[in-house]
């Protein structure tokens, strides 16, 4: 949806030790100040921005505070920066805007070299902003809680072992779905359906439809099929009593949380939406032609 209102606060976060990140840091640096906004860098990135954060134009804020000190945060690096961050801000509702220094880079809009061009307009209100929703997921065991986390892209029940199936009963809404012994189950957002989802066997989901995707991973069964179901569904997960050996619950893979059999992992939507801020001539199909390799028109 466009939008006109312009930003003040711009804070600023990159890819930790990335000298790629540190040549677009500096430029936005440089683009901000001449617009003469404030600029907002968290004290984690002194280390790996050091000519950044010694820049006397930038405040140094504990990293937690950027949400409520800025009203846009700046994420240059790829895909990984963005999730992390997405989900270490999504209480402070704060728009994200992405800059690529990473690879396929489908959450970062910007290329290095559009910079210069690109990110002023934005800045002056000239953007659309697209809301997409999370997952949030809780362990219990024994009916006690003991790990959660949100994701952005996908939550995936997986061995921790290599060649090691897991036993599993699926449930929705508390009614029993299937048992299934299987390599795990990706549970996607539509966001995370171009991600491990897509590279399982799901489909591709418009960003802005209200689904979220069950994927099978190797099941042991020919009619187990990836599944679509409306995101207000409470997913629960339980682990076999029996199951040899204890799974690992990965979001967007770099929150692991250790499993034992027996253990209940309830999933469902976050209940605050991650916003993100595009070019005005963001278009999400083209995105896929570029990243994915589709082919042009005739």
């Amino acid at each position: 949806m466009p939008h006109s209102k312009s930003f003040n606060k711009i804070g600023l976060s990159g890819k930790p030790g990335s000298k790629a990140a540190q040549e677009s840091i500096d430029s936005l640096i440089s683009i901000i100040r001449a617009l003469g906004l404030e600029i907002f860098m968290p004290h984690s990135d002194t280390i790996s921005f050091p000519t950044a954060t010694s820049n006397d134009k930038v405040t140094q804020i504990p990293f937690e505070e950027l949400g409520a000190k800025c009203d846009l945060v700046i994420v240059v690096g790829g895909d990984g920066s963005m999730l992390k961050t997405a989900r270490d801000l999504i209480d402070s509702q704060v728009p994200l805007l992405g800059i690529n220094r990473g690879h396929l880079g489908f959450l970062t809009d910007i290329r290095p070299t559009e910079v210069e061009t690109r990110v002023p307009p934005i800045l002056e209100g000239k953007y659309s902003l697209e809301n997409r929703f999370l997952l949030h997921a809780e362990v219990f065991r024994n009916d006690i809680l003991i790990g959660s986390s949100s994701a952005v892209n996908d939550i995936v029940l997986y061995p921790g072992e290599i060649a090691r199936m897991i036993q599993f009963e699926l449930y929705m809404d508390r009614q029993f779905v299937y048992s299934q012994r299987s390599d795990g189950l990706i549970v996607s957002t539509p966001t995370g359906s171009t991600a491990y989802s897509l590279s399982g066997g799901g489909p591709i989901l418009d960003p802005q439809t209200d689904t979220i995707v069950l994927v099978p991973m190797c099941p042991h069964t020919l009619t187990s099929r990836p599944i679509a179901v409306n995101k207000h569904k409470v997913i629960d997960i339980v682990i076999s009593e029996t199951n040899p050996h204890n799974p690992k619950l990965s979001c967007d893979g770099q929150v692991i949380i250790d499993l034992a059999p027996g253990d209940r992992i309830r999933i469902k939507q976050y209940p605050i939406q991650m916003r993100l801020v595009h070019p005005l001539d963001y278009d999400y199909f083209e995105v896929l032609r570029t990243k994915l390799g589709w082919g042009q028109k005739l």
